[in-house]
């Protein structure tokens, strides 16, 4: 190995310990991180705990210089990746790393390749990363937008590692970008008349989530989303096992009047999912919710007062998109919601991503409703 590196498979219980921690060690003086919780983190990497597992398969490598640890990296191959169009972005014989720390140049060398042999040894012939683990939690290395902290379910990486992943042959495959927004003022005038003239049209409604019927507007809200995005670079449908999972981890953050379902002539056609971020309440936590941390999640769970409110997901049904009645379900859903993100929650600033840089849709939506791009995150791509 380089420079006296050691990089081997994590095996044990005090292995699976050095994996989670090495970041808090990496990160301690940087400002703009945002310490995950442990127990989260750990529940994403055990096969027993995240359905990504059910279709997958995942190898966690740590890196070693003198017996301390210096570097880590996750090598993975998704089944239902493979079997998507090659056009799209995965396909036959792509596999990908992720989760991805290390302390200088050479560690991050070591462990793209035993990455790159775990992929290889398994009949990969080609490389998407980062991608942490699914596409859907954490893809793309942040590298634009560091000086300010991630939003709830987004990354934050050392600016140094993009020049390390592309000294190993990796060359960027796809930008995906995050917009900011004022939202403490009214959106520009065009917006106000495409919502006024929407709420004319007695086919549309507009209504708010359920929370009572919490499971059922979850598997509504998902399948839309597995069909709006189905031809998106990148997508890898989402399972039953997963939409559960989602929806019992994304439960204590939702509330009914920040999720909104469009409906069109009585069939819900388009949602869009806010959140008040998370990690504004996390953040002072240090990645523990002992002793007390859990009673302060707890008590700002109750009735959060967030200064950011993030966009997720948003997606409106293939058949309409492109269409002129798609965009007004979408200034609808947007103006609604950033009403109630105001008066209920003292929101002032909206965060909507990540954008595909090829989502000409959303990404005119961003841009008529005055936001701007805030933070780049690049997945890369190489053959081998």
């Amino acid at each position: 190995m380089t420079a006296g590196i050691v990089v081997r498979p994590v095996e044990t219980k005090a292995d699976r310990k050095a994996f989670i921690d090495l970041a808090y060690r990496l990160y301690r003086d940087d400002p703009n991180w945002v310490p995950p919780l442990r127990s989260e983190f750990a529940g994403m990497i055990d096969p027993a705990k995240n359905p990504w597992f059910q279709h997958a398969e995942a190898q966690l490598f740590l890196a070693e210089r003198d017996g301390q640890a210096v570097g880590r990296i996750s090598a993975h191959i998704d089944r239902l990746a493979l079997a998507q169009p090659v056009e799209q972005g995965m396909g036959p014989g792509t596999g990908n790393w992720g989760l991805m720390e290390a302390e200088d140049a050479d560690t991050a060398k070591a462990l793209i390749g035993v990455a790159e042999d775990w992929l290889r040894l398994r009949g990969m012939h080609r490389v998407l990363a980062p991608i942490s683990l699914s596409v859907w939690e954490e893809p793309g290395l942040l590298v634009k937008g560091h000086d300010h902290p991630p939003t709830v379910m987004m990354g934050h990486h050392d600016p140094r590692y993009r020049a390390w992943i592309e000294d190993a042959g990796y060359v960027p495959a796809k930008t995906l970008y995050t917009y900011e927004v004022d939202i403490g003022k009214p959106f520009p005038g065009l917006v106000e008349r495409v919502v006024a003239a929407a709420e004319r049209n007695a086919r549309i409604r507009i209504r708010k989530v359920d929370k009572s019927r919490f499971a059922e507007e979850a598997a509504l809200i998902l399948s839309i989303l597995n069909d709006a995005w189905s031809d998106n670079w990148g997508f890898v449908p989402l399972t039953d096992a997963e939409i559960a999972d989602v929806g019992k981890k994304l439960k204590p953050i939702v509330f009914e009047d920040l999720i909104r379902v469009a409906e069109l002539d009585g069939e819900p056609v388009a949602f869009m999912i806010t959140l008040p971020d998370l990690n504004e309440a996390i953040k002072p936590l240090g990645g523990s919710l002992l002793p007390f941390g859990w009673a302060k999640l707890l008590w700002w769970l109750r009735a959060p007062k967030v200064r950011t409110m993030r966009v997720p997901l948003m997606g409106v049904v293939k058949r309409l998109q492109s269409s002129r009645i798609a965009s007004q379900l979408a200034m609808m859903m947007i103006e609604y919601i950033r009403r109630d993100a105001v008066a209920d929650y003292g929101a002032t600033r909206g965060e909507i991503g990540w954008i595909l840089d090829d989502n000409q849709g959303m990404r005119s939506i961003a841009e008529v409703i005055d936001s701007r791009v805030n933070k780049e995150y690049l997945v890369f791509d190489k053959a081998i």
